[in-house]
């Protein structure tokens, strides 16, 4: 049963408002409802958004706030509702920094035609194979066949025994110990002795002196023969006091040393078993297969410095090669040789879901073992939206038969099957009090169809039309695009292609057609390599003055979220926003990060965006809003903060002040 959630617009008759050229989104935004969906969505976004979560981006948005964006720009009164379906057929939006791809789905969802523009690859790719409608039999039917093959060609690496029966069963996952040296000798240091906390309050764990795994106290000798094994809390020798550290000049993966096999026997379950020379045989194996692996010039996987792979660079890891194991380069290689024989598009899946697969298949994933509330769990690759560096390493086992953490069965069920039946019957959380409930969106679809032209925009709807480069030169007609709805890069918060490197090395062997891998970093507005403040004001600018030329000027309206501390973030944009001609109709803020996420935990961060709509002044020449001129920015809330924040940049991009005295206002009203 469709249950309405309508919209309460204090707002005049739609024959009024289009005299003036309002919409109803410039007098009012349903903030209340907005921050209520987006709290219980910013906890796990990819549950309420899966169509959009296949592969890997950063700094994602409520899809809610965007869905609710959307519906304040429907014209027809009836379908404001936020649970309706459509309302946007006949319209043209466009998101020029796309990144995720957010904006593209809500709006296709609601009937729009769509352009997404990103000077990366894989905002492009992902965007192509999310959208795209392709029948989900399809996909299962590919996948099956290519999860086949490829255990044929992987399993027999990941062999192992029940250390209690003796039984042949495969590997689930192996743990390392990061190998270390003190004046002493050798050490390996580990995040935990503990592995496993099981339910009736049993302790798996790592003898630190023989290296044996018991429940409880190992009763080996005292001095028993081993490199002793420590934990990350002790970084000094207690013998000689000299400080724990590994060797740089080993490839990454290659200073991590097993200390654990797990498994699942037939008649014993889960298990967690010291390696075998059985086990450390099939590893040695892999390492020498891998010398004859072939992935192309090994000068393609440099590891460039930036913001953040200046992280991998200080620790002397050259190549994105050497953060993988033996194990898991002939995975890549067997997945790289068996996608050629697939058709465009189900290769595209597929080679996004190996892809992404690697946040859970590299020598950066650690291991939660040790926290009671997640047992067994990996700690992916960039759980913390930066490169991380475990002491206990996890080596996954990516085509294990059972839907486990990170395995390929588990990501397609969750990335592509979950995802696919999702899209073709959209869900939203009914809020009713404090009971809150899925209701199915009925005649909604969250795929289309993709273009090559502009043209092909201007009839039909669920159109979606792809453009990789720079958004400062768009091949778009002027005054040709209805709605720019975005989500742009927040100045240096996050380093988008910076991190995106780990997957783009991969990715163009993957999928070697249909993107452009060689691209310009400089028309970035945040260049990884030199991070560089005045370009992100010059190339900001340069894409708003597109968004105005293609913007029609009679209801054209650019739309997106921010929030930034940096007062230089601030003057960035106000001056990217005032060369074209925006001025600001509203600002509304609504709240977009969960305090608890990882990132930004016990961080001085904001957890809210201010959603800024924007028009020319030609559009609105006769019902521009005057702003007051701003005298403080509240500084002690996240939300009052953005509030203030917002209004000041209206009364700025209607001021005569010119960018230096743009600049000088910003840092004396927040520094």
């Amino acid at each position: 049963m469709h249950v309405s959630y309508q919209l309460s617009l204090p707002f005049a008759s739609k024959t009024d408002s289009s005299d003036h050229g309002e919409l109803p989104i410039d007098t009012h935004f349903d903030v209340a409802f907005a921050n209520e969906i987006a709290r219980l969505e910013s906890y796990n976004k990819h549950l309420y958004r899966p169509n959009t979560y296949l592969h890997k981006w950063w700094a994602r948005r409520c899809g809610s706030t965007f869905r609710l964006i959307l519906k304040h720009l429907v014209e027809n009164e009836d379908q404001r509702d936020y649970y309706a379906p459509g309302g946007l057929e006949g319209k043209i939006v466009l998101d020029p920094m796309m990144g995720g791809g957010t904006t593209l789905h809500e709006a296709i969802r609601l009937g729009a035609n769509v352009i997404g523009a990103d000077i990366d690859p894989i905002p492009i790719l992902q965007a192509r194979a999310t959208l795209s409608d392709i029948p989900l039999s399809r996909l299962e039917t590919a996948f099956a066949e290519f999860f086949e093959a490829l255990r044929q060609r992987l399993s027999p690496f990941f062999v192992t025994s029940c250390p209690f029966c003796g039984l042949t069963t495969e590997v689930q996952f192996t743990l390392y110990g990061l190998q270390c040296t003190c004046e002493c000798g050798p050490a390996l240091l580990v995040d935990s002795y503990d592995l496993r906390h099981e339910s009736d309050g049993s302790v798996i764990r790592l003898c630190p002196r023989c290296h044996n795994i018991t429940h409880g106290t190992c009763e080996c000798a005292d001095r028993a023969q081993a490199v002793p094994v420590v934990e990350k809390s002790t970084t000094s020798c207690p013998v000689c006091g000299v400080p724990y550290q590994s060797d740089r000049r080993q490839p990454f993966y290659a200073r991590y040393v097993p200390i654990a096999v797990v498994g699942n026997c037939s008649h014993h379950g889960l298990f967690f078993a010291r390696p075998t020379s059985g086990d450390l045989d099939l590893i040695h194996q892999a390492n020498e297969a891998r010398a004859a692996l072939d992935f192309g010039p090994r000068t393609d996987f440099t590891v460039k410095p930036g913001p953040k792979s200046n992280d991998l660079v200080k620790r002397g890891i050259t190549s994105y090669l050497d953060l993988f194991s033996s194990r898991q380069l002939l995975y890549l290689h067997h997945a790289i040789d068996l996608l050629s024989d697939l058709e465009p598009l189900i290769r595209l899946n597929m080679a996004l879901l190996i892809s992404t697969s690697l946040e859970f298949n590299s020598m950066l994933c650690g291991y939660k073992g040790a926290d009671k509330r997640r047992p067994g769990a990996i700690r992916h690759t960039f759980s913390h939206h930066a490169y991380s560096f475990p002491y206990t390493a996890l080596e996954n086992n990516p085509v294990y038969p059972e839907m486990t953490s990170g395995t390929l069965q588990k990501l397609f069920h969750d990335r592509i099957r979950r995802a696919r039946q999702w899209a073709q019957n959209p869900q939203e959380r009914l809020i009713k009090q404090s009971d809150v409930r899925k209701i199915t969106l009925r005649g909604e679809v969250d795929a289309g169809v993709e273009v090559t032209h502009c043209t092909d925009l201007r009839q039909g709807s669920h159109r979606f039309l792809l453009i990789q480069g720079s958004s400062a030169s768009l091949n778009l007609d002027d005054n040709s695009v209805d709605y720019v709805v975005t989500d742009p890069p927040y100045f240096d918060s996050v380093q988008y292609s910076d991190l995106a490197a780990f997957f783009r090395v991969w990715l163009r062997r993957l999928v070697p057609v249909g993107v452009q891998w060689d691209y310009e970093l400089a028309e970035s507005a945040v260049d990884p390599h030199t991070n560089g403040e005045g370009q992100y004001a010059e190339v900001l600018s340069a894409i708003f003055a597109e968004c105005h030329r293609v913007l029609r000027k009679d209801h054209g309206r650019l739309i997106f979220t921010f929030h930034h501390w940096n007062p230089k973030a601030w003057a960035a944009l106000t001056i990217a926003l005032k060369e074209p001609g925006f001025v600001l109709i509203n600002r509304y803020v609504v709240h977009s990060e969960n305090p608890l996420s990882v990132h930004i935990a016990n961080l001085k961060a904001l957890t809210h965006d201010v959603i800024l709509v924007l028009a020319s002044k030609q559009t609105m020449v006769n019902v521009a809003r005057d702003w007051e001129h701003p005298r403080a920015i509240d500084r002690t809330d996240s939300y009052a903060f953005c509030r203030d924040c917002g209004a000041a940049l209206g009364w700025l991009l209607n001021s005569n002040l010119d960018n230096e005295d743009i600049g000088k206002f910003w840092a004396e009203l927040l520094e």
